[in-house]
């Protein structure tokens, strides 16, 4: 609960309390705070009984933490019957990269070769150029526009 807590931040709250509420008068607070954290456990508790038995049995193995998006990924990527560990496992990255690298180098060196020949030394022109217009071809002409 308290793991963020450090040991110089917890010195400094029990010294705050011993000042705010005086060392006699200390235990009792720590009682009455201990007291009413219990009873906001059960009560807690209490309700999630009563939502799980509201809902039926078909939900009897629901858990609250479940409703947080991440725990619920965690849980659905965990599952077994997706055969998602299978995939993970098959996928070799390095392998996959290697391949793709292979492919590349070999693509580069054919297609420089093929290309040498042409005019833009061994580089492939991809800008697109305007067409121009045959002289008997009209613009769409749209009467509504002018």
């Amino acid at each position: 609960m308290f793991n963020d807590i450090g040991p110089l931040e917890l010195v400094t709250l029990i010294v705050l309390a011993v000042l705010v509420f005086g060392p006699d008068k200390l235990p009792k607070v720590i009682q009455d705070v201990t007291r009413t954290i219990r009873k906001i456990r059960e009560f807690s508790e209490s309700a999630k009984n009563d939502i799980r038995e509201e809902l039926g049995p078909e939900f009897k193995d629901f858990e609250f933490e479940d409703l947080n998006p991440k725990t619920f990924i965690r849980k659905q990527l965990d599952n077994e019957d997706l055969g998602l560990k299978e995939i993970r496992n098959g996928f070799d990255l390095k392998k996959e990269m290697a391949e793709v690298t292979d492919a590349v180098h070999s693509r580069d060196s054919d297609t420089s070769s093929a290309s040498s020949v042409g005019s833009s030394g061994g580089r492939l022109d991809m800008t697109k150029k305007p067409e121009t217009p045959d002289p008997d071809d009209r613009p769409p002409f749209d009467a509504d526009a002018t």
